[in-house]
């Protein structure tokens, strides 16, 4: 399970946060990531990683205020402030962390604010290059998330060369990508050159791979020649998490 890594945010969730590290370990992970970290302190964080010998992949920059409606803020004119508070926060915790990546969420904005969308990248990934981290940016589904700000895959590799920093790159969800497009495999072959980390779930359902139909046969076979970073395993598990992971059995990556 060395090429995967479990999110916490997503899988194990029968337990509270802080006891999830430990199932991972225990499930046989090396690697997670998760979300939004920031309930939680840096310490308590880095003592169940130290305790499970675990490594963390990735975050995502703060949200905004998830419960009020926000799904991100660098798309905000009224937020940039708040924007650049939150890239602190997401360096402090990473560096404290050992994290190399850091997903930036746009949020519920309208397409006329993309030049407000680039600044805060710039802004963003020049500072987190100081720490050598790289920024991540993800098209999302309507139908997950009705009016997020980056819904398109040309559209996020038009702001990446926009902003134009070597630390900008692209988190490719299987799931989403699927969803929003379609062929799914044939597009992450296409815009691969600018991926930095790859997430998977099925569709419908945002399950384990096997719940739906999107074919996981030939993508991790073809990512297992092509892709070198891990795979994140952002699913909702059907049935209990522990037996979410069946699917891997004979998987080559």
């Amino acid at each position: 399970m060395n090429k995967y890594s479990v999110n916490l945010s997503t899988v194990f969730t029968e337990v509270p946060f802080l006891e999830r590290f430990k199932k991972a370990r225990e499930a046989g992970f090396s690697n997670i990531e998760c979300q939004f970290p920031y309930t939680y302190t840096i310490e308590e964080i880095k003592k169940e990683l130290e305790q499970n010998q675990l490594s963390m992949d990735l975050i995502n920059l703060p949200p905004g205020q998830w419960e009020k409606g926000d799904r991100g803020l660098a798309a905000d004119p009224e937020s940039i402030e708040e924007f650049r508070k939150s890239v602190e926060s997401g360096i402090r915790y990473a560096n404290s962390l050992g994290v190399k990546k850091i997903h930036c969420m746009a949020g519920i904005h309208p397409d006329n604010n993309r030049e407000v969308f680039v600044e805060n990248l710039f802004y963003a990934g020049t500072a987190m290059s100081e720490h050598e981290i790289t920024l991540l940016i993800e098209p999302i589904n309507p139908f997950d998330m009705p009016g997020y700000f980056l819904s398109d895959l040309q559209q996020a590799a038009d702001i990446i060369h926009r902003v134009g920093l070597p630390n900008v790159k692209l988190q490719f969800d299987f799931y989403h990508i699927e969803r929003i497009h379609g062929q799914s495999l044939s597009l992450y072959q296409k815009y691969a050159e600018l991926v930095s980390h790859v997430q998977i779930a099925d569709h419908p359902g945002r399950q384990q791979p096997g719940t739906g139909e999107i074919n996981y046969t030939d993508i991790l076979q073809y990512l297992s020649k092509h892709y070198r970073g891990l795979i994140g395993l952002e699913y909702n598990p059907q049935g209990r998490s522990e037996e979410s992971f069946a699917w891997m059995k004979g998987v080559t990556t």
